[in-house]
């Protein structure tokens, strides 16, 4: 992916404190100029050969350069490629003039007031966002009863007038096939932890990002150690934001 070598251009060396990889998140501490930062991604492990290590170098990654893990980002393996979006999303700096402190349902259903939406993923505000907006279409790899197979994309994406993808396409490597997919002119939000939250996605097409800042590292890494919930976590030291970006 394109978008992600070029973010990669803009991130400062940083030097790599801790890797934790957790049940349901991976978090990266990185020091940059003095400064401690954490960045959040989603955990994905993917099926692998019995035998096999899913994380080649387990126990070592802190000895990796930030640049050498935030090669992982998008590459073949989904679970290091988890530890690079971490470590990129701590590496970008925090830009408190772009983001607004509103969630990604929210935005969602500002934007698709009478509007045709599709939701690339599963997120909890589905039916507060249904009532608000024009349709809703849902594109789930899991999809459950009227939601759209995610091989099915192609069905709903041409016609819709905002899409919402979950930054877990940066990870499973989806991302440019379902924008090549998008119409003239269709408003496009990337949403999820996950989220790089870099102006460089406007090149890319994208005009709003909601996503994460850490603001109590350490709290939230001991949760994401024990296998917290997105939801726990927010409550233990995380705030959601959105970044309109200039096109």
């Amino acid at each position: 992916m394109h978008v992600l070598k070029s973010i990669r251009e803009t991130l400062p060396e940083g030097e790599v404190e801790k890797i934790v990889i957790g049940l349901n998140w991976t978090a990266a501490i990185v020091r940059v100029g003095g400064e401690r930062r954490c960045g959040l991604a989603s955990s994905v492990v993917a099926p692998h050969e019995h035998g096999v290590p899913i994380v080649p170098d387990a126990g070592n990654l802190e000895r990796f350069s930030t640049g050498d893990l935030t090669g992982y980002a998008g590459g073949g393996n989904p679970t290091m490629g988890s530890v690079g979006m971490a470590v990129m999303n701590a590496l970008l700096p925090v830009l408190p003039r772009r983001y607004e402190e509103i969630n990604a349902g929210e935005v969602i259903a500002r934007l698709g007031r009478n509007r045709r939406v599709v939701l690339v993923g599963h997120f909890p505000f589905i039916d507060d966002v249904r009532h608000a907006v024009g349709t809703l279409d849902v594109v789930e790899k899991r999809p459950a009863p009227g939601e759209v197979p995610a091989d099915q994309a192609h069905t709903v994406i041409p016609d819709a007038d905002v899409i919402a993808l979950t930054s877990m396409t940066l990870i499973n490597g989806t991302f440019d096939g379902l924008m090549e997919l998008r119409k003239p002119g269709a408003e496009v939000l990337l949403l999820g932890p996950s989220t790089p939250l870099s102006p460089v996605f406007a090149d890319a097409g994208v005009g709003y990002l909601s996503g994460s800042i850490v603001t109590n590292i350490d709290r939230v890494v001991s949760m994401v150690c024990q296998g917290a919930s997105f939801r726990q976590i927010v409550h233990g030291g995380v705030s959601l934001v959105t970044m309109k970006l200039k096109r």
